[in-house]
């Protein structure tokens, strides 16, 4: 059989009949109960049996495909005749809009349909009406003349029951971890992380943006923060907080004095006497080139800490002063001729603690004699043996420091040369007075 369209519905044909569509004759309205030959009026004849009427196909009351009731009235129309075996239609254009309808006529519909009030099949909505057999966990789906069970999104049909799929076992819809539920399953992310707005991608969260817990320094990484502390500062065991580290107690070699911790810092001081360079090194001030009490008859010696006033002239009788700290005792004095014939004073510190041995101070002649021998002593002030006098030279010697000294303390050495005639006729002897001041403190 081969389809045939016409106004309002179908018919079926067998493939050999010839169709004659006629537009000529004007359209005319029929009656409801003939809209079916307004639409398709057609005789069959076959020139081998004899006519056989289009009534015979509709007795059954329904036209098929068509979905319209048929009578006999309703295939009255004009015969044509053709050859053997070859059918053959005639078709006038029928209105479309045009429903038929009589309800004193019942129609035969397929399973799944019903007839509706205008006497036409209609797909029957199972799922709405409820005479579906879906279970409970299934999903009923309404088909054209039936239905179909499904399981609902997120389950599977295993057998007849619909179970839940495991979306985490699938490839990986989440970025670092899925969790299956019921149905469905959502990401989570790892600490540090949280869910960009498609709820699948993790992006790292800056901790140090959204809720710095650092004390100090916070440092955002991939997945996490770390907090680090300012120079003078170590984190606690909390990770987060920070605390001042004790740098004088780390070292006793940050300062040349004193070490004093400040918050994130330390700073060093230096005894009376001195100013602290660079930080940490002690400086001895010189009190005579700023500020010192001496009165104008003295003269001012700075040393290692601190500074003393010693006379401008430091000469006893019967010595007179003839030069700066020179003191000679004149010949024409009776007196002098058992005394040094001169008494030279001179001033030195040295640091406390200083290693030993070593050579602090030379002596040297002043005054070559032709013919003369000099000897060097320590005519006093070395009563506990700290230094001992070296001879370099006929006319110098070394001053070595052989015990070790701690101050503040002043020792005064006499150093006498002595010198004599190498044939005896000529003595005399001069001494050098020196004053030795040593500092409190090793710097």
């Amino acid at each position: 059989m081969k389809c045939v369209n016409h106004y309002g519905g179908y018919l079926c044909l067998p493939k050999t009949a010839q169709i004659i569509v006629n537009n000529e004759q004007p359209q005319q309205e029929t009656p409801a109960a003939e809209t079916v030959g307004a639409a398709a009026n057609a005789v069959a004849t076959s020139g081998a049996a004899g006519g056989v009427g289009a009534s015979g196909m509709a007795s059954s009351g329904v036209v098929p495909g068509t979905g319209y009731v048929a009578s006999a009235a309703a295939v009255a129309g004009p015969e044509v005749q053709t050859g053997r075996n070859n059918f053959v239609i005639r078709r006038n254009p029928a209105d479309p809009q045009r429903i038929p309808s009589n309800p004193s006529h019942r129609i035969q519909c397929a399973t799944g349909y019903e007839q509706s009030e205008h006497n036409i099949c209609q797909d029957i909505d199972e799922c709405t009406a409820g005479t579906h057999n879906c279970r409970a966990d299934q999903v009923c789906i309404n088909l054209r003349g039936s239905f179909a069970c499904q399981c609902p999104p997120g389950y599977q049909k295993r057998g007849e029951q619909c179970v839940d799929i495991d979306e985490c076992t699938m490839p990986p819809y989440c970025h670092q971890r899925c969790v299956n539920t019921p149905g469905s399953f959502y990401c989570q992310c790892s600490p540090g992380f949280q869910l960009a707005a498609n709820n699948y991608t993790c992006v790292d969260i800056n901790e140090c943006d959204a809720s710095n817990q650092c004390a100090q320094q916070c440092y955002n990484i991939l997945g996490s923060f770390i907090c680090q502390c300012n120079q003078g500062y170590e984190l606690s065991s909390d990770r987060l907080n920070c605390e001042d580290i004790d740098e004088c107690r780390t070292s006793s070699y940050l300062c040349q004095y004193q070490c004093v911790n400040e918050p994130g810092k330390f700073s060093c001081m230096c005894p009376q006497g001195y100013q602290v360079v660079r930080g940490r090194t002690c400086q001895d001030i010189n009190e005579c080139e700023t500020t010192n009490e001496c009165r104008e008859d003295e003269m001012c010696w700075n040393y290692h800490g601190g500074f003393r006033c010693y006379p401008r002239n430091p000469c006893q009788d019967p010595y007179v002063l003839t030069s700066e700290n020179r003191c000679v005792c004149p010949v024409s004095n009776a007196v002098c001729r058992e005394l040094p014939q001169s008494i030279v004073y001179k001033y030195m510190s040295i640091r406390s603690d200083r290693s030993v041995p070593s050579d602090i101070f030379q002596i040297q002649a002043t005054t070559i004699y032709a013919n003369t021998i000099n000897t060097f002593q320590i005519k006093a002030g070395n009563e506990n043996g700290e230094f001992y006098l070296r001879q370099t030279s006929p006319v110098s010697a070394m001053l070595v420091l052989v015990k070790s000294l701690s101050g503040p303390r002043e020792y005064i050495v006499d150093l006498e040369m002595l010198t004599v005639s190498s044939i005896g006729t000529f003595r005399t002897s001069s001494v050098l007075r020196l004053t030795i001041i040593v500092g409190p403190f090793s710097f």
